[in-house]
């Protein structure tokens, strides 16, 4: 099947979708249904998804939505954001663009505020978007429309518009085996969401390779959407954050991972063994006192604090063990008294 015709098939059909319900382009999906009250119902049956990463949005939050379609899930995330926050819908569909902003008005004077804007453009060239100028990137049910070729191009793009301290929560179809190319010639099965999804191995991959850290499987369908010649196609979502990259400075900090695996690899491939006392630099400390990895750790800051500007660059071939006497100093010699009652609390 020529590339062409694989964004021919995909635009016809979703074009066809936005004027009459297609039940085979949608997964069930269960969303708050607060946030459905101001949509109209032609905008949600119209609008079709595999999930609701909606979800991992808070207030304030600049919002991308790549391949924003009908603008369902803009318009839920025009009120978690609230009047602080900003939403930009991107599709190539004018079908689709079309039916988004026929509701756009009514939707915003429903809500209380008008914060969506919506764009026409290729997902995997956001040339219209600014580097480092979004909070979360959201998706529903559409990387696997765009071209093999151009996918790795797809997931740089999301990290370079994404800022440092940035989110992605991406729901998608991903196959449990490899797509093979008998499928991937059927235009149906394409413009289906079948023929270009990730094996759901290659989609973490993906985004690894693209610099994400923290890549998280937050749903996952036990149940196939659709089976084809035995190949299981499900719906997952999946988060990952943009921020591990940057200088290593020595600070005297260490980490205990408090299991309970004997011992882990993060994005960085830095060892951490349950229980040791192990050493990081200043960049990895702050990553690990966040959220998903903070409830993993005990956090030790060294007794007499190393001012980043007197810190000298972290030796990332040293022992991963860091000696106590590194955080305390090597002239600590205090000597404390028991106490002399034991209350609720103390350590008797």
């Amino acid at each position: 099947m020529k590339l062409a015709e694989i964004e021919k098939s995909v635009k016809k059909r979703y074009a066809q979708g936005a004027k009459v319900q297609e039940a085979a382009l949608c997964c069930p999906v269960q969303y708050d249904r607060k946030y459905l009250e101001v949509i109209p119902k032609e905008i949600i049956d119209k609008d079709y998804g595999c999930g609701d990463p909606s979800q991992y949005l808070k207030e304030g939050d600049v919002v991308l939505d790549l391949g924003s379609g009908a603008g369902k899930i803009c318009f839920i995330a025009s009120q978690i954001v609230g009047p602080k926050g900003k939403v930009i819908g991107v599709d190539f569909n004018p079908a689709m663009l079309t039916l988004a902003r026929k509701y756009q008005k009514q939707v915003g004077n429903n809500i209380g505020w008008h914060n969506v804007n919506f764009k026409r453009g290729k997902i995997q060239d956001l040339w219209g978007i600014r580097t480092e100028s979004i909070d979360v990137i959201i998706s529903n049910c559409v990387l696997n429309l765009v071209r093999p070729e151009d996918k790795q191009k797809l997931f740089l793009e999301m990290h370079r518009v994404l800022k440092k301290g940035g989110r992605a929560a991406i729901s998608d179809i991903v196959s449990d085996e490899l797509v093979p190319a008998k499928l991937k010639k059927d235009p149906e099965l394409w413009s289906g969401c079948i023929s270009g999804a990730f094996q759901e191995m290659e989609f973490l991959k993906a985004f690894e390779g693209a610099g994400f850290y923290g890549v998280e499987v937050e749903k996952y369908d036990e149940k196939p959407w659709r089976i084809v010649e035995g190949i299981e196609f499900r719906s997952i979502t999946v988060t990952a954050l943009k921020g591990k990259e940057g200088a290593c400075w020595e600070r005297n900090q260490a980490v205990i991972y408090k299991g309970p695996w004997k011992q882990v690899v993060d994005d960085d491939r830095h060892i951490l063994k349950r229980g040791v006392r192990t050493a990081v630099c200043d960049k990895t400390f702050q990553i690990y006192s966040k959220a998903p990895y903070r409830d993993e750790f005990i956090f030790i800051e060294p007794k007499k604090e190393v001012p980043l500007s007197k810190a000298r660059p972290f030796d990332c071939s040293r022992n991963i063990e860091r000696d106590p006497r590194e955080s305390k100093g090597k002239s600590f010699k205090t000597t404390t008294k028991p106490a002399s009652v034991c209350m609720d609390g103390g350590c008797c």
